[in-house]
């Protein structure tokens, strides 16, 4: 690769970077105890922060079904495949010894679960 092609702006901002990197070694974190709650592991708190994302992805489905009282454009296969497959994950979380995945997996397999209930009182009204 010939760098010359480049411009000089491009090729500074290159060489640049490359020292603020380096120079940055030091600036990375190397414990792994959390700065907030000093008995949990840092992957903790994030496993923590990323299942309450995931886990509330399901719940504007069901809320929006209880407040129309009405099943009307849902379809709760996708709210039982990924309940059938929380499960597993609760599985795997208890084999690796991991409170986040097995918490928020519970979590999400009871809201999953309540969609699917829903859907199946709703749709017999109809």
């Amino acid at each position: 690769m010939n760098i010359g092609r480049f411009p000089f702006a491009t090729r500074l901002i290159l060489v640049v970077s490359v020292i603020a990197l380096c120079g940055c070694e030091k600036l990375t974190p190397h414990d792994t105890k959390s700065l907030l709650i000093p008995h949990l592991q840092r992957s903790e708190v994030f496993g923590f922060l990323a299942g309450l994302g995931t886990t509330c992805a399901g719940l504007p489905d069901l809320i929006t079904m209880l407040k129309r009282r009405s099943a009307a454009g849902m379809n709760p296969r996708m709210a039982a495949i990924t309940g059938t497959f929380q499960l597993l994950w609760c599985y795997y979380g208890l084999l690796i010894l991991s409170r986040p995945v097995v918490g928020w997996n519970i979590i999400g397999f009871l809201i999953n679960m309540l969609t699917v209930f829903a859907y199946r009182r709703f749709s017999r009204r109809a």
